[in-house]
């Protein structure tokens, strides 16, 4: 294909044949590569141009660059946390792999392909990190492409982590040692009011897990047990963890928001689960009779908005801070970002006069927040409780308002349905 980067963002034409379909698709993948390469190349620019300005104003030394990757952040509509991951690859691609960053600026190698080489070379001297950037991605003195461009992703994984033990195998297992400080348990949502818990574990721990859950199943099964292997093994965890298979009723607390209506009436308003997100009130309704949960609850004004809190101290005191959490859903207010609230912070600064309010507070991860307090960055909250945040590039973005309890509307009848489709047609109703 020969098309231009606007001839092919146009789509295919009508009547393209199955072949040029697929060159299609080919071209907008390379066209994709090279755009996120451009895009590593303009934060790494970004990067250098708000740490000289830091720098002649004085910021001290730590300070310097902070907020960089939250701009990042905001511009490609993504997490704080991922701006960072991405601004951090784009230095070591720009400054120390530099076949790798040259294969995606040719359209060859894609933006993950070129995290994981990245990745699995962390633990390698400069000089080491760049024998297998020319190893695995230089182009041949006959032109010919590396292999890498045509390998999947476990197949490149692998190949990266052998070369990395043959340089430095010391390296390799200190890092190994050093990893197993970062072990935790997540939790994040998933559909059909289902959740993903995930354990990074050191592999003997994983394993011997997995093995205790899998040899479960297996007797469960032998004894006629009818639920298939995962559902035993998911089970089984459950059973294990909170103590139920000893015959306790687990004693949790939950925090679920819903109407009055959907507690006592049958109504079909969603509910919402902290940590989780929007279920249907029948779901609730019955979680709430499965264990001995704690129920707190809100009360909220005629709109459905949760009622207002104010205090008249600088930090929030701790029933306003869980309003403004459980107000903010639990996640962090900063568009992109899903990361959990871990602090709550003033939108207006209180040295500026801000008032230790629900209308003026917010809940943010602690990476935004850090953000916010950088040089040149400004929030205001606004009347309808969105909230703009201005970066010192003066770009603006709005964080629309947390969803309300508002009672559904009321339901339509056949004849005033009828008659809101002919208005519709006509052109004279929304």
């Amino acid at each position: 294909m020969n098309e231009t980067p606007d001839q092919l963002l146009t789509g295919p034409p009508p009547g393209a044949s199955e072949g040029e379909l697929v060159d299609w698709i080919a071209g907008l993948e390379n066209l994709k590569c090279r755009a996120e390469a451009i895009q590593a190349e303009a934060a790494v620019r970004l990067d250098e141009a708000t740490r000289t300005r830091h720098a002649e104003a004085g910021v001290p030394a730590q300070k310097v660059g902070d907020g960089v990757a939250s701009q990042i952040a905001l511009a490609r509509r993504i997490s704080p946390a991922k701006g960072a991951k991405l601004l951090g690859l784009a230095k070591i691609l720009i400054g120390e792999m530099p076949h790798t960053f040259a294969l995606m600026k040719a359209g060859l190698f894609s933006q993950w392909q070129a995290t994981i080489l990245a990745r699995e070379t962390a633990c390698l001297s400069l000089e080491n990190r760049q024998v297998i950037d020319h190893e695995l991605c230089a182009v041949s003195s006959h032109g010919e492409t590396p292999k890498v461009v045509t390998m999947g992703l476990r197949q490149l994984e692998n190949t990266a982590k052998k070369l990395v033990i043959t340089l430095d195998q010391e390296s390799v297992v200190a890092r190994a040692a050093s990893a197993e400080k970062d072990r935790r348990v997540s939790l994040r949502p998933a559909p059909d009011t289902m959740t993903w818990l995930g354990a990074l574990l050191p592999v003997k721990d994983g394993v011997a897990v997995f093995a205790a859950l899998d040899q479960a199943a297996k007797a469960a099964q032998a004894a006629g047990d009818q639920r298939t292997r995962g559902q035993v093994m998911a089970d089984t965890l459950v059973d294990r963890v909170t103590g139920r298979e000893t015959g306790a009723k687990p004693k949790i607390e939950i925090k679920i928001v819903m109407t009055a209506d959907s507690l006592t009436n049958n109504a079909d308003q969603p509910a919402m689960v902290e940590s989780y997100g929007p279920v249907p009130s029948a779901w609730a309704r019955g979680a709430l009779n499965d264990a001995e949960v704690f129920v707190r609850r809100l009360l909220t004004d005629p709109t459905g908005q949760l009622i207002a809190m104010e205090s008249r101290s600088r930090k929030a005191p701790d029933g306003l801070a869980e309003f403004i959490a459980t107000r903010d859903e639990g996640i962090c207010r900063t568009n992109g970002c899903d990361a959990p609230i871990r602090n709550i912070d003033h939108i207006e600064r209180y040295a500026d006069g801000g008032k230790t309010s629900a209308d003026n507070l917010q809940g943010l991860c602690e990476r935004c927040n850090q953000a916010k307090e950088s040089i040149d960055w400004r929030s205001t909250p606004n009347p309808d409780g969105s909230i703009t945040t201005i970066t010192p590039t003066g770009h603006a973005y709005t964080s629309p308002p947390p969803d309300t309890w508002r009672p559904d509307p009321p339901q339509l009848s056949p004849a005033e349905r009828k008659l809101r489709r002919v208005l519709v047609a006509h052109g004279l109703a929304a």
